[in-house]
């Protein structure tokens, strides 16, 4: 009868577990909410990052080929108005752009090495009044210390000879990588300034279809930007060439051509590639004509950089690409950090670019997102016979 009346009897129920959410802060939910999607969207940015690192022998090539195509796809656009069918279009503009950038670089090497003896004469000058002035000046140094310091260095360069030597193979073998990365650039140009068109409709195809055509505005426009960001850098690269150089010729600075034409090149990484140039340039003008003109050298050389920074930076990318000088300062730091010289070089125009793709995408979808471009009856950004994408067929 026990057994039964304890088989019998009735447990009593578990009390229902009580919801705690609602006695978490508002606050502190919405900053809980905030912190988790954040780690996984800083997650998902270092897999990013850490895969185009990883693969960067192809990433660089494929950047650097976009950028060139931007340069020159609006001059294969022009000769296919002109009838001329797109593979000759494309090589023709594209033998021309490597002729061009050949016969500068093949300039500034002649350049270099018809000037080296002057310039090796006059180096020798500046070191004889350089021993001159340390023993005969204020310092009243002997000629037996001024040759144990020399005798020092060289003793310090023998002793790391062999870390000297493997980096010597070491920019050998980087050298073997930039031909290769060449030879591969060079390759993919070809697909992009025939094929363009085809290679972008491929890519969105991957693309939801509810959001295709959105998405193919949002890439039109950002390369579209990508071809303006290029037009106001070569614009900006002329004017320090120019600028640096007929102050180079006016002080009467050796290899002032080569000199200019190297700002020319290192200007398309923008803010810090022409100042790299000008140090160049003001050293030469210390070896070889004296304290004095080099610092008339670095003053002509601060002076351009201030009217790029000031006017030319804001006035040409800010009218082309929208993007405020501190966000180009910043982009180029974090390229720098991340990927070097490359990173400089590509932060800028892939900034414009998603600036431009992602204002088209958040934007409505019947508005423009910066009520000047809007689209016409074909949905392609006016203008894209110049900007549009390389390969583009439509008109």
């Amino acid at each position: 009868m026990n057994r039964n009346r304890v088989a019998g009897r009735k447990h009593p129920a578990k009390a229902p577990l009580e919801d705690v959410t609602p006695l978490v802060p508002q606050g502190l939910r919405v900053g809980a909410a905030l912190s988790w999607r954040f780690l996984v969207l800083i997650g998902a940015l270092y897999v990013v990052i850490w895969l185009m690192g990883y693969f960067a022998h192809v990433v660089i090539p494929l950047a650097i080929a976009l950028l060139l195509a931007a340069l020159m796809a609006p001059g294969v656009a022009k000769l296919v108005e002109y009838r001329v069918p797109r593979g000759l279009a494309a090589a023709i503009v594209m033998i021309g752009g490597i002729a061009v950038v050949g016969g500068v670089l093949t300039f500034v090497i002649s350049e270099f090495t018809t000037g080296l003896p002057e310039l090796q004469r006059q180096v020798n000058q500046s070191l004889e009044q350089i021993r001159d002035w340390l023993v005969n000046g204020p310092l009243h140094l002997r000629v037996e210390q001024i040759q144990g310091y020399l005798d020092s260095i060289i003793e310090t360069l023998k002793a790391n000879q062999s870390a000297i030597t493997s980096g010597a193979l070491t920019t050998a073998a980087t050298i073997g990588e930039v031909l290769t990365g060449l030879l591969l650039t060079i390759f993919i140009l070809i697909f992009f300034l025939y094929d363009g068109e085809g290679i972008w409709r491929f890519t969105v195809r991957g693309v939801p279809a509810g959001v295709r055509d959105r998405v193919d505005v949002a890439g039109r426009r950002g390369f579209s930007s990508l071809v303006s960001y290029v037009r106001a850098t070569a614009a900006v690269a002329v004017f320090d060439a120019v600028g640096i150089g007929i102050g180079l010729w006016i002080v009467d600075v050796p290899l002032f051509v080569p000199l200019a034409a190297l700002v020319f090149l290192t200007a398309f990484i923008p803010i810090i590639g022409a100042l790299l140039a000008g140090t160049v340039a003001v050293l030469i003008a210390l070896v070889a004509n004296g304290f004095v003109t080099a610092l008339i050298v670095l003053a002509i050389v601060v002076g351009v950089m201030q009217i790029e920074s000031h006017v030319l930076q804001p006035w040409l990318l800010g009218r082309a690409v929208k993007l405020h000088p501190l966000a180009v300062v910043l982009a180029i730091a974090v390229g720098l950090i991340a990927a070097g010289i490359a990173g400089a070089l590509l932060s800028v125009p892939l900034l414009a670019v998603l600036n431009a793709g992602i204002r088209s995408l958040v934007a409505p979808a019947e508005s423009d997102p910066d009520e000047v471009e809007v689209l016409d009856d074909t949905g392609s950004v006016p203008g894209a016979e110049n900007g549009g994408l390389p390969g583009d067929n439509r008109s």
